[in-house]
């Protein structure tokens, strides 16, 4: 039988195995398993290093056997100790640690691992006694001492490949069905050109299946992980080109700068002058409004940076020349935020045919999915003949029946939560390509920005308007020094007793809620311990009848009826509640001048940019802020370091980079960003730019002479392959 990478694994290793690989880690066809690398090696009869062994992580450890004791016991239910009621513990040794196999009612085991016998074992670790242990491993050995020894010299010649593993498929067993793939594979498609592959020096795509997963020496697998890493970084990449082609090709109206019209009007009256950034910015944005192809850009910048006045301008420039706007926010109380700040900083020229409306105005509106329906239908109605200029919303914008009369611009306000099909769905409302801008407040590396948003151009606003107040922030460490809660609570009391406002964020809702309302999870912190998450509602209640009492305190979180969150950041924003608690929900857009203090409870469990993205809610008004990190985690901790490094800088760029090397790969690209994450296997964003750059510089080359790929039926494929994962990965959010 013919084997390519699109068999089905069934055919090859069978239905039981295929199907412990589909449970375990959803490989189902011969090329998932291809894909499936072995994640290090046992080079040369070199030894698992014991002394690094986690606890809870399934492993495969190559030891020899130091010594065997057996323990007989008394059954819970009754009957005797002895005969097959034996424990019996093999304690095997690497040269740099040991580790107890554990085995019940096995009394022949002790026959079988003699001391000096040299094995490949497998299991969870665990702990028992303060020792580590694997419980019922399973067991790979010779059957005969000249046995062991041959094995032990065939091991020694050896490079042994350790894959990724789960209780019920040990690394021998994924060996094993890896070995019956290779031998019945037939010549692979290569997506790499062969001019590019000579060029760079780098191997086929048959050749480097053999290197990593059969290596003979250390340079055989090395030099095939650099050419599934560079493979990786040039599909992603051509992906991207082939998406910027289409964009650059596609027909666009164009939407010049009109002087005089409600873009001028609205910058005259504002109250402040723009920074020198935001003019360089809206000098970007205009031009490209200009041109007759669809603008696709990136705007990222500080919290406060000024990005919704800068976008607005855009809004505007797009109306004046008799075309829409729709701004997509991720959640409604972003949505409301949005939608209160430009009605209010357009005064009548957000009116437009109504009583008090200026002259020459258009109409704001809002659409989210838990409006009235009276409210909605006068929402649609205007979106569709045109009467609202500019349409602010959530998810509900991306709808069926949401049409626009001539919708000519698309703003994406923190992007990060949308993917790229999300983005696509809104554009195509449009007759012709509407021109789109995305927004971050959580700075981008620029290796993540060539990743995952390769196909935009970015713009950066670095400066802070001018008179924003400094934002001291200040670690809590509450299980060591449970005094400074208690003074927490008094700092609270004391700006409100000057008459401002303060926040206090928690990581989840409710008892019954296990998870955060945040996008971002923190990352993997073995020196943490599993501590309990504060509740939102649970500490709403405390704090009213304890350490805030006789305080206005308030609860906002994602489960609240819209009405009702409406109705609660009004009444924030009016001075009419004193302390807000509340879930991430306040993350971005919301902006409460009077408000210059915030308490982010079980700190730890946050990421370095959302951390900073949640204190950039206060010092926005006339008064400096205030953030306190209350953490339950230790000093010297990974997660302490995080939280310290918050508390040292106001940089957000700064911040960005930290976070970006302290957290995992899958975490940094975020899930959202539909198909990148689950294309990456060996591609590093953090440590691989020279890659990437290369691979973005030769996949626009190869686009630019073959736009459609014709030429390149493979690499075509694979392109195809990603965008079908992406487009799973979205059907699946939705």
């Amino acid at each position: 039988m013919a084997v390519t990478p699109q068999t089905k694994l069934a055919n090859v290793v069978g239905d039981k195995t295929a199907k412990a690989f589909d449970r375990s880690f959803g490989i189902v066809t011969v090329g998932d398993l291809l894909r499936h690398y072995p994640r290090r090696y046992a080079e040369r009869g070199t030894l698992t290093d014991l002394s690094e062994l986690r606890l809870d992580e399934h492993v495969t450890v190559l030891a020899r056997v130091d010594h065997v004791k057996e323990y007989p016991f008394r059954p819970k239910g009754g009957g005797r100790a002895g005969g097959t009621n034996v424990r019996t513990e093999v304690v095997v040794t690497d040269g740099t640690g040991e580790l107890v196999l554990t085995f019940f009612r096995q009394p022949w085991i002790a026959k079988r691992l003699r001391p000096g016998t040299l094995g490949m074992f497998a299991g969870k670790v665990n702990a028992f006694r303060g020792r580590k242990q694997l419980l019922h491993p399973e067991v790979r050995q010779a059957e005969s001492e000249d046995e062991a020894r041959d094995q032990a010299e065939e091991y020694a010649s050896q490079i042994l490949p350790i894959y990724p593993a789960t209780q019920a498929l040990s690394s021998w067993t994924v060996e094993r069905s890896v070995a019956l793939v290779l031998d019945a594979l037939d010549e692979v498609a290569d997506p790499l050109p062969e001019p590019l592959r000579r060029e760079r020096g780098l191997v086929d795509l048959t050749s480097a299946y053999r290197g990593i997963h059969r290596p003979r020496e250390t340079a055989d697998h090395e030099e095939a992980r650099r050419r599934l890493r560079f493979e990786e970084a040039f599909v992603l990449q051509t992906t991207l080109a082939v998406r910027r082609h289409a964009v650059a090709t596609a027909p666009a109206t164009r939407r010049p700068y009109v002087p005089d019209g409600l873009r001028d009007r609205f910058e005259a009256q504002l109250p402040f002058s723009l920074t020198t950034g935001q003019e360089e910015v809206v000098a970007q944005i205009a031009a490209d409004l200009a041109r007759d192809q669809p603008m696709q850009r990136l705007l990222q910048g500080e919290v406060g940076s000024g990005k919704t006045v800068v976008a607005l301008l855009a809004m505007l420039q797009v109306v004046d020349n008799g075309g829409q706007a729709a701004l997509l926010a991720p959640t409604e109380v972003l949505a409301q935020q949005h939608y209160r700040s430009m009605v209010a900083m357009l005064g009548p020229m957000a009116e437009a045919g109504m009583l008090g409306g200026a002259e020459a105005a258009t109409r704001v509106r809002l659409l989210t999915g838990s409006m009235g329906k009276k409210a909605r239908q006068e929402a649609l109605l205007d979106a569709q003949t045109g009467e609202a200029g500019i349409v602010v919303g959530t998810h509900a914008l991306l709808e069926d029946r949401v049409g626009f009369a001539e919708l000519g611009l698309v703003v994406v306000d923190e992007q990060h939560r949308f993917g790229v099909e999300q983005r696509a769905a809104l554009t195509a409302k449009a007759d012709d390509a509407p021109h789109l801008l995305v927004m971050t407040a959580t700075p981008i590396p620029r290796t993540v920005a060539m990743t995952v948003f390769g196909d935009l151009d970015t713009s950066t606003l670095r400066e802070l308007p001018r008179g924003r107040q400094p934002i001291q922030s200040t670690v809590v460490p509450a299980a060591e020094k449970p005094a400074w809660l208690d003074r927490t609570w008094e700092r609270i009391r004391e700006e409100v007793s000057q008459g401002r406002q303060a926040y206090v964020v928690c990581p989840r809702i409710g008892d019954d809620d296990a998870g955060e309302e945040a996008d971002e999870a923190p990352p993997a912190d073995e020196d943490a311990e599993t501590r309990p998450l504060t509740s939102v509602v649970a500490l709403h209640e405390l704090l009213r009848g304890g350490s805030l009492a006789g305080l206005r305190v308030g609860l906002l979180h994602g489960r609240l009826p819209s009405e009702e969150k409406d109705a609660v950041m009004r009444a924030f924003s009016a001075g009419e509640i004193d302390v807000l608690v509340a879930t991430t929900v306040i993350e971005v857009g919301v902006d409460v001048p009077n408000a210059t203090a915030m308490v982010i409870m079980d700190a730890d469990r946050f990421g370095v940019s959302q951390l900073h993205q949640l204190r950039g809610r206060v010092g926005r008004g006339a008064h400096a802020g205030l953030c306190l990190l209350v953490t339950g985690a230790p000093a010297g901790s990974t997660a302490r370091e995080r939280l310290d490094a918050v508390a040292a800088t106001a940089d957000g760029f700064a911040l960005s980079r930290l976070d970006v090397e302290m957290r995992r790969e899958g975490d940094v690209l975020g899930v959202r960003q539909s198909g990148v994450r689950s294309s990456l296997r060996l591609l590093s964003v953090v440590r691989d730019e020279d890659v990437i750059v290369t691979a973005r510089e030769e996949a626009a080359a190869v686009v630019e002479a073959d736009p459609t790929l014709g030429a390149h039926p493979a690499l075509a494929a694979a392109v195809r392959e990603l965008e079908d994962t992406a487009q799973a990965d979205y059907l699946e959010k939705t």
